[in-house]
């Protein structure tokens, strides 16, 4: 999931430490990083579901990958569409901005689909990074009354389905602060954007 790296619209956590400029200067770079290091790889084929739709077919947006629009509704609406239209297949969604993905996170999650319907990469913050579904025999709804962004937000999503119907994958840092940012650079061991105050 991607969204269009406009000032003012991307990282406005973030923004409200380092600044708008500095928050989508480390939004577009983290988003570039990515999708080439996911999109360059032979066990599956990346979409780009982007935000707005309208900017579907913006050159600001890193390429070659195929792309969808995000469509409207809450998150849980716009993360559960690629799995309704995607072609057949499990499907692993994940966000542009955690600059910590690594491959073999992804490679972990689709495997965890060959034995659960579902599976998560958590996030330290509570809320998770990936989710993905077998979408086979069926397709599930896991964000009733789901609330985004609090610190239960994936204890939330885990009580819709079956207490076995669910896998994990890497737990992962979000960066919506200066203090992430930092602690970002100090585990993870590459260079990130810098933080400019």
């Amino acid at each position: 999931m991607v969204k269009l790296p406009v000032m003012g619209r991307v990282k406005t956590r973030l923004a409200r430490d380092v600044g708008r400029t500095e928050a989508t200067r480390f939004y577009r770079t983290t988003c570039a990083t990515v999708v080439q290091r996911l999109a360059r790889q032979p066990f599956w084929e990346t979409w780009l579901s982007v935000s707005p739709d309208a900017g579907n077919g913006s050159a600001t947006l890193p390429r070659p990958t195929r792309r969808m629009a995000q469509g409207g509704g809450d998150l849980g609406a716009r993360m559960q569409r690629p799995m309704r239209t995607l072609p057949p297949g499990p499907v692993c969604v994940v966000g542009t901005d955690i600059p910590a993905i690594t491959i073999d996170d992804i490679r972990r999650a689709f495997a965890a689909l060959g034995t659960r319907p579902l599976v998560f990469g958590p996030a330290e913050d509570g809320g998770f990074w990936l989710v993905g579904q077998r979408r086979r025999p069926r397709l599930l709804w896991p964000y009733a009354g789901v609330e985004w962004s609090r610190e239960d937000t994936l204890a939330r999503v885990l009580a819709n389905v079956p207490a076995d119907a669910a896998a994990f994958t890497t737990t992962l840092s979000d960066v919506d602060s200066a203090r992430d940012l930092r602690g970002l650079a100090a585990h993870v061991g590459r260079r990130v954007p810098p933080v400019s105050r």
